[in-house]
């Protein structure tokens, strides 16, 4: 008997803030059972290293990776325990990895958090990176692509590119966190908008109280 085709979700990581919300998507993927492909960008690597201290590397990829998806997003170490067995990397520069192929089997991508650069490069086609590319193979292959964008306020081209990319068939998911879950630590705020970029790709979890339609029933008083 064969063995059953590895069908990855591709997460690519782009440089705006908000690598807690990129460390809590792959963490639910992960805990759904699911495989990722993971493209972190050259950007996005001095984003992690200014927000957590941790230097990305593609030599050291996973140990960096365990230390980054094991830290909570208050800064503290160590508050997660993630298997990193359905993780496969691939270097941001690499145009002949796989994600870059239509033919490459995949679920679709996330890209968290997305930033205005980014959403220009998708939206225009220019492929400047694996990120890009991987986000445009996507699009033409009509696999889903969920697209959280970090930035405020939005200036005018930037809202025509998302409008752009929304009219190719992405999902624009702003990274906003809802209150009405009953956050009590921001842990909670980061893993609202994770659960809501998950929701978007169909993946199953519990990063947050839903609506039951009960007003205060995220109060936590």
């Amino acid at each position: 008997m064969s063995q059953q085709q590895r069908m990855p979700w591709i997460v690519g990581v782009s440089g705006a803030s908000g690598t807690p919300f990129a460390a809590a998507v792959l963490r639910g993927l992960l805990a759904a059972g699911e495989s990722v492909d993971l493209v972190v960008s050259r950007a996005s690597r001095l984003t992690l290293l200014d927000e957590t201290g941790i230097a990305y590397r593609d030599a050291h990829w996973r140990e960096d990776l365990a230390a980054w998806l094991a830290r909570g997003a208050d800064g503290k170490p160590e508050t997660f325990d993630v298997d990193l067995s359905g993780v496969r990397h691939w270097a941001a520069g690499d145009l002949a990895a796989g994600p870059s192929s239509g033919s490459y089997p995949a679920k679709g991508m996330l890209i968290v958090p997305a930033s205005t650069a980014c959403v220009a490069g998708v939206a225009l086609g220019l492929s400047k990176d694996l990120l890009q590319r991987a986000a445009s193979v996507t699009l033409k292959e009509r696999r889903k692509l969920v697209v959280a964008v970090r930035e405020t306020p939005l200036s005018g081209q930037t809202l025509k590119q998302l409008v752009a990319l929304d009219e190719a068939g992405a999902v624009v998911l702003p990274a906003s966190p809802g209150f009405y879950a009953g956050a009590t630590h921001i842990q909670d705020l980061v893993d609202f908008v994770a659960g809501r970029v998950l929701d978007a790709a169909g993946v199953p979890h519990g990063l947050y109280r839903r609506w039951e339609g009960e007003l205060g029933g995220g109060s936590p008083g």
